[in-house]
C-alpha cells in the first residue's frame, strides 16, 4: 500500500493531462446525451419563435466572429433549424464584417444542406454594412434602402422573400446572435426601445450576466448564454450539435479532475500518516 501512495504522489502530471484530454476529445465524437434542465430564459427563446405561424419574415443577424464561434456557432446553427422546420424565412445581416461569411456558411449547411431551402424566397443574406447603430436606425426607416443589394450583388427588392417587407413593422421579431458590440445592446437601446419588436438573443457566457436586467424588463423575450445555453436550446430543438457535445465534453473532463483531486489528496494524507506512525 505504502508503495501504491508513493507512486501516485509521483505520478508524472502529463499522464493527467492525456486523461484530461482524451475526456474532452471523445465526447466530442461519440456524445453522451447527458439531460439536464432547461432555464426560463432559454425557453422562453424557444416558444417565441415556435409561436410564430408559418411564413413569418424573421431578422436573424449575426454579428459575431470567428473567434467566438466555440459559443455562438451552436446557437445559430439550432436557430436555423427551428426556423426551417416552421417554414419561417429568415432574413440575416450583419454588423461585424467577418458575421457575413458565417452566416453564409450557417445557411448552406442547414438551410440548404438539410431543409433544401431556396435562396430569394426561403431566406437571404443581406450581408454587412458598415455603421453600427446608425445601420439599425436606417433599417427603422427601410431596410431595401439601407441594403440596396445582398451579399451576392443581387437587388434586394426584386427578391420575393423581400415583397412587402420595408422597416422593422414588417417583421415578426428579430433573432440576434452576439459577440459583442455592435451587439445585443445596441439592438435593445436602438431598435427594441424605437420600435418595439421582439428581440431575442444568443451571446457568450460573460456578456450574459449584462443583459438579465433587459431580460426582466422585458426589452428581451429569450436569452442564450454561452455554451451551456446553446445545449438547452440543441435540446429543445432536438438536435445534437456541437452545444450539447461541449457540454458533455466539459462534463466528463470535470469528473476526471475531480477523480484525480481525489485521489491526490487521499495519497498525500495516507503517506503524511504512514510517516507520523513511523
Amino acid at each position: 500500500m505504502r508503495n501504491f501512495f508513493e507512486k501516485l504522489e509521483k505520478l508524472d502530471r502529463r499522464v493527467i493531462f492525456i486523461f484530461v484530454a482524451i475526456a474532452l476529445i471523445l465526447p466530442l465524437f461519440f456524445p453522451l446525451n447527458i439531460k439536464f434542465s432547461v432555464t426560463p430564459p432559454v425557453k422562453s427563446f424557444y416558444d417565441t419563435i415556435e409561436s410564430l405561424p408559418p411564413g413569418s419574415k424573421v431578422l436573424l443577424s449575426a454579428d459575431y466572429d470567428p473567434g467566438s464561434m466555440p459559443e455562438l456557432w451552436p446557437m445559430h446553427l439550432a436557430a436555423l433549424r427551428q426556423m426551417c422546420k416552421r417554414n419561417i424565412k429568415i432574413i440575416s445581416t450583419q454588423l461585424w464584417a467577418t458575421g457575413s461569411p458565417l452566416a453564409e456558411r450557417a445557411f448552406n449547411l442547414v438551410a440548404v444542406g438539410e431543409y433544401h431551402k431556396q435562396y430569394g424566397i426561403d431566406f437571404v443574406n443581406l450581408g454587412f454594412k458598415e455603421g453600427r447603430e446608425v445601420v439599425m436606425v436606417s433599417m427603422g426607416n427601410s431596410i431595401p434602402q439601407t441594403f440596396p443589394a445582398d451579399y451576392h450583388g443581387n437587388k434586394t427588392e426584386d427578391l420575393p422573400i423581400m415583397k412587402g417587407v420595408k422597416n422593422f413593422s414588417d417583421l415578426a421579431m428579430i433573432v440576434n446572435i452576439s459577440g459583442g458590440l455592435p451587439g445585443t445592446k445596441e439592438w435593445v437601446l436602438q431598435v427594441v426601445s424605437r420600435y418595439h419588436i421582439k428581440l431575442v438573443s444568443g451571446c457568450t457566457a460573460v456578456a450574459a450576466p449584462e443583459f438579465y436586467p433587459y431580460l426582466q424588463s422585458g426589452q428581451l423575450v429569450g436569452l442564450l448564454g454561452g455554451m451551456k445555453g446553446a445545449a438547452e436550446y440543441e435540446q429543445m430543438v432536438g438536435v445534437t450539435g456541437l452545444g450539447k457535445r461541449g457540454m458533455d465534453s466539459q462534463s466528463v473532463a470535470h469528473l476526471v479532475i475531480f477523480f484525480f483531486i481525489i485521489i491526490g489528496n487521499i495519497a498525500y494524507f495516507s503517506m503524511k500518516l504512514m510517516k507520523k506512525e513511523k
